[in-house]
């Protein structure tokens, strides 16, 4: 049941799963990550994950260069939530992906709870041209392609960041994932409130059936009870639908141009602001409230935007 008549909506603005070529909308150089941030805000959404694109070809890069380009700026212009990747891509060492939150130190940061075949291959049916020379490869070569999160790594992340007071988007990508937060947990790696993000619909993970969603749900009711704050994402066309049933289940949603380019059946969105208002809307539409960026500060416990490194 819904503790709380605040729904958080974060929005992931960016990411590392679609490239250039899919839309002219994705937003690449810092100006236009900002911009893209600071507009999903002004829309409803209380806290925006954060990924960093290389300006000259828009392939995904955790240099701290590139965020420096668009972290300050956005915390100059709104109170958002600000939320970093530890995952950058799945061709990434954890040592490549951890600099960024080591550099900066967020208030949240996200957090993968597994290594897992991460299919990217079927997008080649819908894409055929491409600008630049990565991106068909980075495509095709992902059946072949582990995303790499042993328990090693996980407990190197979290130990590494414990220091910092930054808390983490826990990210599950298929039923084990959420007993593999509860082993952590165990071992008094996270602390509650704890933020289990449930992740719908991408090939190698939980697929997106109402079913998969519920299996979801009444497992982290069990596993982790009154201590955590549920929110989903839902992969492409997937993403409004089983936002619609996390709001009536009680949780929260993330929408963003990093899991969905679309704004309806064959129309991309032009902005990730516009798919933050359509989330809002099914919120609204439900008697429910969106959270402030200080309300979803106090729901998940976090340490404030003046305690960051940027």
């Amino acid at each position: 049941m819904r503790k709380s008549n605040k729904v958080i909506i974060t929005c992931a603005v960016t990411g590392a799963i679609h490239t250039p070529s899919m839309s002219p909308h994705l937003p690449i150089t810092g100006p236009e990550i900002a911009e893209a941030a600071i507009g999903a805000a002004e829309a409803g959404a209380a806290i925006v994950h954060l990924h960093a694109r290389k300006l000259e070809d828009g392939s995904p890069s955790q240099d701290p260069e590139l965020f420096k380009a668009f972290l300050p700026q956005i915390k100059a212009a709104s109170d958002v939530v600000i939320n970093i990747t530890t995952g950058g891509a799945p061709t990434m060492l954890v040592t490549e992906r951890l600099v960024p939150v080591h550099t900066f130190k967020p208030e949240v940061a996200s957090l993968n709870m597994g290594s897992m075949n991460f299919g990217l291959y079927g997008m080649l049916g819908r894409f055929k041209d491409f600008k630049y020379d990565w991106e068909r490869p980075y495509l095709a070569n992902s059946d072949d392609r582990v995303f790499k999160n042993t328990f090693k790594d996980i407990a190197h992340i979290l130990e590494s960041c414990a220091s910092n007071g930054t808390r983490f988007e826990i990210e599950c990508y298929d039923i084990g994932h959420l007993y593999t937060a509860a082993h952590f947990i165990d071992r008094g790696l996270i602390e509650p409130p704890f933020l289990i993000q449930s992740v719908f619909g991408l090939l190698g993970g939980i697929g997106p059936h109402p079913e998969d969603v519920l299996h979801m749900k009444r497992t982290a009711d069990r596993l982790f009870g009154d201590d955590y704050v549920w929110s989903v994402l839902g992969a492409g066309r997937n993403q409004m639908p089983i936002a619609s049933q996390s709001l009536a289940m009680g949780g929260n949603v993330r929408v963003g141009l990093e899991d969905s380019l679309w704004d309806g059946p064959g129309r991309l969105a032009k902005s990730n602001a516009d798919q933050v208002k359509r989330a809002r809307s099914l919120v609204e539409g439900l008697s429910l409230e969106v959270a402030t960026p200080q309300q979803a500060r106090q729901m998940l416990g976090l340490k404030g935007r003046d305690n960051v490194n940027f």
